[in-house]
């Protein structure tokens, strides 16, 4: 006869055998085992306790926001169109069309001129031989009959739109008096100063784009030359840069625009700052590339002939117009394979050939990132000076 104990562990652990098996069974046929009621218990408090930690939201907050950010849209959008028809209203739009027509001409001529007379020149032998692949590109980069080609007028010519669309914006309206009436409207401030540089920023890049495919478009009815894919990819890309570079001049002359009190004050100091970046900014780079590293005698030159290059780079790279002129020359440009000073040692076993895209992508993306932050610090700095500005009425 057992005892007393004994029963009872046989009893508990023949329960805890059938709950096991009664589990096994459950989960054989699909179900879910059940769940003990302390834990859903516990489980529905903490439910509870975490639904009256979290923020109920205020319906009438949510409206006041929603109404909030209705408003900034349609003042935006109101501002944008005005500005946008002020533009293509205003006489200044005629003088940037008939300067940009005028040049996309000189430069369809120049191009097809200096292609016919390097082909006819390699076929007499008079001239070297003449690189017949990639032939579309070569009308935005061959110069003829002492014209510039179309990539070296806008690296010059291009600033200008920016500076003749900017360089009045915001002091032009403090002189006639039209901001503090401007400003009085229901609509937010920043809008203003938004508003102007993207409806400025639309007719860039309509412009740009139109002038461009023009280029491309003439070149293929006077000469023929069909393009592919990729040389159509690269226009495109090129056009992309062109719209960043021309913005950040436009950003600049805003900036002067803001800071002073007449549009003249504004438009010579955009002049001034392009005149320096574009030419004497390589002037300066050379002589501080000299100082550093000097290259006067022949020990010099081996020694410090390629520090100096380096340096002289990377000096000029501060300058909007370089770091434009070199990205546009790698991207149409397939056969230039490098951005920086080249060794003779890397020269040597070196296979010539052409980049595809996306190689030259990798060498010219940083020059992209560094436009575009040039763009964004020149316009936030003119942001914020507007919005800091105290706008009386005359």
């Amino acid at each position: 006869m057992s005892s007393p104990v004994k029963s009872t562990a046989a009893e508990k652990k023949s329960e805890a055998g059938t709950k096991r098996q009664t589990s096994d069974n459950r989960a054989w046929f699909g179900m879910k085992p059940k769940k003990e009621k302390g834990l859903d218990a516990v489980k529905e408090k903490v439910d509870s306790v975490v639904e009256k930690m979290e923020p109920q939201k205020d319906p009438e907050e949510e409206a006041a926001a929603e109404e909030r950010r209705q408003v900034r849209y349609h003042s935006l959008d109101a501002l944008y169109k005005k500005e946008l028809a002020d533009h293509i209203c205003s006489k200044r739009l005629v003088i940037i069309l008939v300067i940009v027509a005028a040049l996309s001409i000189a430069s369809v001529y120049g191009a097809l001129t200096g292609i016919k007379s390097a082909m006819d020149a390699a076929a007499s032998g008079k001239g070297d031989s003449f690189d017949t692949t990639f032939m579309f590109l070569k009308l935005y980069t061959t110069s003829g009959n002492s014209i510039p080609s179309y990539m070296s007028l806008i690296a010059l010519i291009g600033p200008f739109i920016g500076l003749i669309l900017g360089f009045d914006a915001i002091n032009s309206e403090k002189s006639n008096g039209t901001l503090n009436r401007l400003v009085s409207q229901p609509i937010y401030r920043d809008s203003i100063i938004v508003g102007k540089f993207l409806a400025s920023a639309t007719l860039i890049t309509v412009m740009v784009f139109a002038t461009g495919i023009a280029v491309g478009a003439a070149g293929f009815l006077f000469s023929g030359i069909k393009p592919d894919g990729e040389q159509i990819t690269r226009v495109l890309i090129y056009l992309i840069y062109t719209i960043v570079y021309i913005c950040f001049w436009l950003a600049m002359s805003m900036l002067f625009s803001v800071f002073t009190r007449h549009a003249a004050t504004s438009a010579l100091a955009s002049i001034a700052l392009w005149l320096f970046f574009a030419i004497f900014m390589s002037l300066l780079a050379g002589i501080i590339a000299d100082g550093v590293y000097p290259v006067s005698t022949e020990y010099q030159q081996a020694v410090n002939a390629l520090k100096n290059a380096n340096l002289n780079t990377g000096l000029n790279r501060i300058s909007p117009y370089y770091l434009y002129s070199e990205a546009a020359s790698i991207i149409m440009n397939p056969a230039a394979r490098a951005i920086n000073a080249v060794s003779y040692a890397q020269l040597v076993g070196a296979i010539s050939g052409y980049l595809s895209l996306g190689q030259s992508l990798l060498l010219v993306w940083p020059h992209l990132v560094g436009l575009l932050a040039l763009t964004f610090v020149s316009f936030e700095i003119s942001y914020v000076g507007f919005m800091r500005q105290e706008i009386r009425g005359n």
